[in-house]
């Protein structure tokens, strides 16, 4: 049986997601923007998912859009803030760790702001990055993706605040962990990390802020097309909502036990990220000598379910730019990050074959005496 630690790409999902996605099938496949009865039926489904999506992020309802993705809501919080903001500009302040989405749509006159040898955004450069004139938006990410590190959120939104200054927020990996603190205009998450269906997104447009839709018919967020899928990503977040802290208890302590085993027992490897200000399930470290590709796959072999690399680019082959932003090391890296199934068995299985897997590979490529 593989132990599946991939959570941070995408959750299992929860069972009441499952029920729910059946149940909606059901009576949900109709369109909720028509005037028939089965329409309406959908359209009470839909709200419903709204209405309770909104009081689990503390917003209004009509605040909340449900898009096709975390990542087309990322792409719409960037772009709709722009068009919205052309007259204070066009510059985009972000970290260096954001997601590649947020990346794409910088621009080149993006200011990056870095971060230190943890993951942890340089506050200062920050508060300085977002006082300059003719910033339209700034983006930081909650937690990082990679690496698990929690960001200064509040902190980085009353330096946008002084500024005028509107701060878009991804909270993909966050939602449903961890709480997200407040000061932020924009947010967006994906149902698929919390353990809900693929293909949902949300987008968090809070009111006063300036947001003009990239599209030319309606705003391009809430569709609704997808009707079953966010009625059953609505059901799973209460799920883990309600899961979310006496889960937090659970997962931390073997994300400990991954960290310090780890260190302790394979050679020549670096346990990145903040050990305290982290998410509860996610850890990540790098094996020198080892290629990344090549440890993946061993591990896989072995029933290990796991991520190297930056996520969002590992069809490119290319180094995480997350971990070159920290000046940390990127060769062998492995990212576990773990979820409601994960057993403490599993993990200890996991501490147990790993050194034997590292050193058979660096055997293989004639790295001897370790």
């Amino acid at each position: 049986m593989q132990a599946f630690f991939d959570a941070a790409s995408g959750a299992p999902p929860h069972p009441v997601a499952r029920q729910a996605l059946l149940a909606a099938l059901d009576d949900g496949w109709a369109d909720p923007g028509k005037l028939y009865t089965q329409a309406r039926r959908a359209r009470q489904l839909l709200d419903a998912a709204r209405a309770a999506t909104a009081e689990i992020l503390r917003v209004r309802p009509d605040e909340l859009a449900f898009t096709p993705s975390g990542t087309a809501a990322a792409r719409l919080a960037v772009e709709g803030t722009r068009r919205g903001r052309q007259r204070a500009g066009s510059t985009l302040v972000h970290s260096a760790i954001e997601h590649s989405a947020v990346l794409y749509e910088a621009g080149d006159d993006a200011v990056s702001v870095p971060v230190d040898r943890l993951g942890r955004l340089d506050l200062d450069a920050w508060r300085a990055a977002v006082s300059r004139g003719g910033v339209a938006l700034a983006a930081l990410i909650s937690a990082s993706h990679e690496v698990g590190t929690l960001q200064p959120v509040a902190e980085a939104a009353e330096a946008c605040a002084a500024h005028g200054v509107p701060l878009y927020v991804d909270a993909a990996q966050s939602v449903g962990r961890v709480p997200v603190p407040d000061g932020w205009s924009l947010l967006t998450a994906s149902a698929r990390k919390w353990g809900g269906p693929a293909g949902v997104g949300l987008l968090v447009v809070r009111k006063g802020t300036r947001w003009l839709s990239p599209y030319p018919e309606n705003d391009g967020r809430d569709t609704g097309r997808d009707l079953p899928a966010i009625v059953a990503a609505a059901a799973a977040l209460r799920a883990v909502a309600a899961e979310r802290d006496a889960e937090a208890a659970r997962l931390a302590p073997l994300v400990d036990r991954i960290r310090a085993v780890v260190a302790a027992t394979v050679p020549d490897v670096e346990v990145v990220g903040d050990p305290v200000g982290r998410l509860p399930h996610l850890v990540t470290f790098s094996c020198l000598y080892v290629d990344g590709e090549a440890l993946l796959h061993a591990l896989d072999r072995h029933g290990f379910a796991v991520s190297s690399g930056s996520s969002c680019t590992s069809a490119t082959l290319r180094p995480s730019h997350v971990l070159e932003a920290m000046g940390v090391l990127s060769h062998g890296n492995v990212r576990v990050s773990l979820h409601r199934q994960t057993t403490e068995a599993e993990v200890d299985r996991f501490l147990a074959e790993l050194p034997g897997i590292v050193a058979d590979l660096r055997a293989e490529a004639g790295v001897v005496g370790l």
